[in-house]
């Protein structure tokens, strides 16, 4: 429980510009990857573009712990690739 409310402090004190990037990018994913999109391949790889933005954004926040940093990389980069392996 200590470690959500300090990740919940530590977010609320990120600037606007990266809660909105954020929040924007993880409700694309969930809304996208939902069932009701479900039979477009488009909005299944806008889907996994989003959640690369969103692993992105926090790779980059925490690029000095090689190990998250190196997670989040790897992660987003197989977002990257399912979506655009997606369309072929």
């Amino acid at each position: 429980m200590m470690r959500i409310k300090f990740m919940l402090k530590q977010f609320l004190k990120e600037p606007f510009w990266f809660k909105l990037l954020i929040i924007t990018s993880l409700v694309g994913s969930i809304l996208f990857s939902s069932s009701y999109f479900s039979g477009n391949e488009y909005f299944q790889s806008l889907s996994k573009l989003s959640a690369a933005i969103f692993f992105t954004a926090y790779g980059l926040k925490f690029r000095y712990n090689r190990i998250v940093f190196s997670i989040f990389t790897v992660v987003a980069a197989l977002c990257i690739y399912l979506s655009i392996t997606a369309f072929f």
